[in-house]
């Protein structure tokens, strides 16, 4: 039975996805809300080894070496503290992050993709300022027209997200998988109600 659990476990990518740990900096917050810090159970395993990390959680489910078994790692505190970055990159995550996965034109929550506002095809650039989130339909919409041409408008001017909107808009958007050890980490900086 142990040799078929493995099997499956390691020829299925999605198995390989089931146990993530959740990282937080040495101060106990995560190191990213967007997207949620996480490493493979087999990164946290190896990184406790080399004395990076302090386990904090565990999963109730092991993996065993020839000599060990070893219960996997669900949440990991890194021992060095490192410095959250200044700047949002410009990913196309942190672009659906910043217009809360919703079309900019007519507010569709499905099939996403981006748009330059400004097309490429008219000079416009690959930037926070000229790229919104847009749904296909709205997309083909518009094509390499102006969005006087295709008589569309935007909900909200595109722009340059701060860090600390990013981080709020990251709450507000997990991922679609909380492991419940994970609960006491991720929204303990946040306001309690009266």
């Amino acid at each position: 039975m142990d040799g078929d659990f493995r099997a499956s476990f390691v020829r299925e990518p999605v198995a390989l996805r089931q146990f993530p740990a959740l990282i937080l900096n040495a101060d106990y917050r995560p190191l990213s809300y967007y997207p949620l810090s996480l490493w493979t159970w087999q990164d946290a395993i190896k990184a406790a080894y080399l004395d990076r990390v302090t386990i904090v959680a565990e999963y109730d489910h092991v993996v065993r070496s020839q000599r060990d078994e070893i219960r996997i790692p669900s949440v990991v505190v890194l021992k060095d503290f490192i410095q959250p970055q200044k700047r949002v990159a410009f990913t196309r995550f942190n672009l659906f992050l910043r217009d809360e996965f919703c079309c900019q034109y007519c507010g569709g929550k499905g099939d996403l993709t981006f748009d330059h506002v400004v097309p490429r095809a008219r000079g416009g650039v690959t930037s926070w300022e000229n790229v919104v989130a847009a749904c296909s339909p709205c997309n083909l919409r518009k094509g390499a027209r102006s969005l006087r041409e295709c008589g569309l408008q935007l909900n909200r001017k595109p722009r340059q997200p701060r860090p600390e909107e990013m981080l709020a808009h990251g709450r507000r958007f997990p991922p679609n998988y909380l492991h419940e050890s994970w609960l006491d980490f991720l929204y303990w900086d946040a306001e309690l109600d009266a």
